[in-house]
């Protein structure tokens, strides 16, 4: 089967996703189909096109999505060149559609049900699947070494919890919701902080910045949020021009993605057959 014909469903739309989804598309992979919860979590939404669930519409790097009212909408989108995104947070797009290759890239660092009975390549993306057991090839996702790495038999590294490292900074960058409730700001992604900035407040406490840099990414604002959830991201770099571009992380993992395919190509069966 030739590789450009593969239909694709990946499970999540958040940034690294997209960054798979975004390597998938301009190597002519175009028939692609993301699967979403009702109210994403992306902190990175500049580059996430879980973003779609609230706009309609998302471009990254040129690629662009749209949020699909079913999956029988899907095909519409893929008419129109572009990447289909669907409320989908059980997966029926995958029982319906058939899809030649699955991607948990739902970072969820566990598996929440994904097995290789879902395609003809099922890719786990990321701690949490085994190789030849319940996915057919997993990503690694631990910045080092190895990361981006095709993992054939066994699993990516265990989550450490730590962020990764930036300029030396790794949880000092995170923002963390410091209570339950509602996040408010008024603060956009892209805007320069110092260290000590009150970035916006849930439930009345103040979120505040540890660092100086670039906001690089701010949960959607309105969204109810659990204490120590992932809200937003300070990049000490400071560049701008970062907060809408794929992250190096993305890249190399996308990379790690599209080669899992190709290794795979020979054991699609052609949908014409």
């Amino acid at each position: 089967m030739n590789p450009f014909d593969l239909v694709v469903g990946v499970k999540g739309a958040g940034e690294q996703a997209t960054g798979i989804a975004c390597r998938l598309y301009q190597s002519n992979i175009r028939k692609i189909f993301m699967m979403e919860i009702e109210k994403p979590l992306a902190v990175r939404r500049n580059v996430a096109f879980c973003d779609v669930i609230y706009t309609g519409n998302k471009c990254v790097e040129g690629v662009e999505a749209s949020k699909m009212k079913s999956i029988f909408e899907i095909e519409s989108a893929w008419d129109s060149k572009k990447i289909a995104v669907v409320v989908d947070p059980e997966w029926h797009s995958i029982r319906e559609l058939q899809p030649d290759v699955v991607i948990d890239a739902t970072i969820a660092k566990t598996n929440l049900g994904t097995n290789m009975k879902e395609a003809p390549l099922v890719i786990g993306v990321g701690p949490g699947f085994v190789a030849g057991k319940t996915v057919h090839m997993v990503i690694e996702t631990k910045r080092g070494h190895n990361l981006g790495r095709v993992i054939l038999s066994g699993q990516a590294e265990a989550n450490t919890g730590i962020p990764g490292s930036i300029c030396g900074f790794d949880q000092e960058r995170v923002l963390r919701a410091p209570c339950s409730g509602q996040f408010i700001t008024n603060f956009k992604i892209g805007t320069l902080v110092d260290s000590g900035v009150v970035v916006g407040t849930v439930n009345g406490a103040c979120v505040v910045t540890e660092i100086s840099g670039v906001l690089r990414g701010l949960i959607t604002p309105g969204t109810m949020v659990k204490r120590g959830l992932k809200i937003g991201d300070v990049d000490p770099r400071g560049v701008i021009a970062y907060c809408d571009t794929i992250s190096d992380k993305a890249r190399s993992i996308s990379g790690g993605v599209l080669e899992a395919i190709m290794r795979a190509t020979g054991t699609f069966k052609s949908r014409m057959s």
